[in-house]
C-alpha cells in the first residue's frame, strides 16, 4: 500500500471526482479530502492509498496535469522522521 499527496486540488472538487481520476489508474483503496469546517470547500489537498504499482502509474501520470483548472502536484507521502532527542 502507499500513500499519495495530491496538491493543488481546486476549491470546488469532490471526493467522487478525485475517485474517479484515480480510479483510472488503479483501485483507490482510501482517500481523505479534508474540508473547511465554515465553507465546506475542500482545502486544497487529499492523501489517497493505492497498490504501489498502481500508485507509481497515477503519480507519473497525473503530477501537474490540469483538473478543474488547476494543475495538481502529485507526490509520494513520506513518513515524518523522528528525530535522536537527548541520550
Amino acid at each position: 500500500m502507499k500513500t499519495l499527496f495530491v496538491g493543488n486540488i481546486a476549491p470546488q472538487a469532490t471526493e467522487d471526482q478525485l475517485k474517479a481520476l484515480f480510479s483510472e489508474y488503479g483501485t483507490v483503496r482510501k482517500l481523505e479530502l479534508p474540508r473547511d469546517i465554515f465553507s465546506g470547500r475542500n482545502k486544497g489537498f487529499a492523501f489517497i492509498d493505492m497498490e504501489g504499482h498502481e500508485a507509481r502509474a497515477a503519480m507519473s501520470a497525473l503530477n501537474g496535469k490540469s483538473f478543474m483548472e488547476s494543475n495538481l502536484k502529485v507526490r509520494d507521502e513520506k513518513p515524518k522522521l523522528k528525530g535522536r532527542g537527548r541520550r
